[in-house]
């Protein structure tokens, strides 16, 4: 059984050639595209989620405190959208608790001269620790909205986990939490690295 400490590990080697350009770039200022949210479906969670990480406007903020780190460098959809690059509070993996004032990701959207721009977040549980906590559960939820499972093998190399993305910071055509935004690029990842 893979545990929350491999599989981050596994997000910190994955990131690694991105923390040495991002550290480089975390000295730009964060620029401001001011709040680019305009859903029509505005949902409870989706406030909540809003309201919770005014605060983590600011990659450098973000960065600033140990207990979050960069897990991902941009993720770009296999045919359109992208998600952006995550950044990932591991003791909040680690604890199995889906708090939606808590996500376990932030999600950042790469920008020219090294800024960023929060664009949303991503609720993270461990299949293997979720079935171990509710051996007879079925799918876990945040604030009554089910999670969706990614199996392994899968394109990060992590092992089986639940997610669920709301996009509280920028509109997204597909609906708040799809995965892929068409308003997200990766065009603009330092060193071009994308998944």
């Amino acid at each position: 059984m893979r545990t929350p400490a491999h599989f981050l590990a596994t997000l910190a080697l994955t990131a690694l050639p991105l923390v040495a350009s991002a550290q480089d770039d975390m000295s730009a200022d964060f620029m401001d595209h001011g709040d680019h949210h305009s859903h029509s479906d505005f949902s409870p969670l989706l406030k909540k989620v809003h309201d919770a990480t005014v605060q983590y406007r600011d990659i450098n903020y973000t960065l600033k405190n140990k207990d979050w780190g960069i897990g991902t460098p941009c993720v770009s959809g296999p045919d359109h959208g992208a998600m952006g690059i995550h950044v990932v509070n591991g003791s909040r993996i680690a604890d199995g608790v889906l708090d939606p004032t808590k996500p376990e990701a932030l999600i950042y959207e790469p920008l020219p001269n090294g800024r960023f721009r929060l664009v949303g977040v991503e609720f993270i549980q461990l299949a293997d620790d979720w079935a171990a906590r509710y051996p007879n559960g079925g799918v876990p939820s945040v604030d009554g909205n089910l999670m969706n499972l990614v199996g392994f093998p899968n394109r990060y190399g992590l092992p089986a986990f639940y997610e669920l993305h709301v996009w509280a910071w920028e509109d997204n055509p597909n609906g708040v939490f799809s995965d892929w935004n068409n308003r997200v690029t990766c065009e603009k990842q330092p060193e071009a690295r994308r998944y």
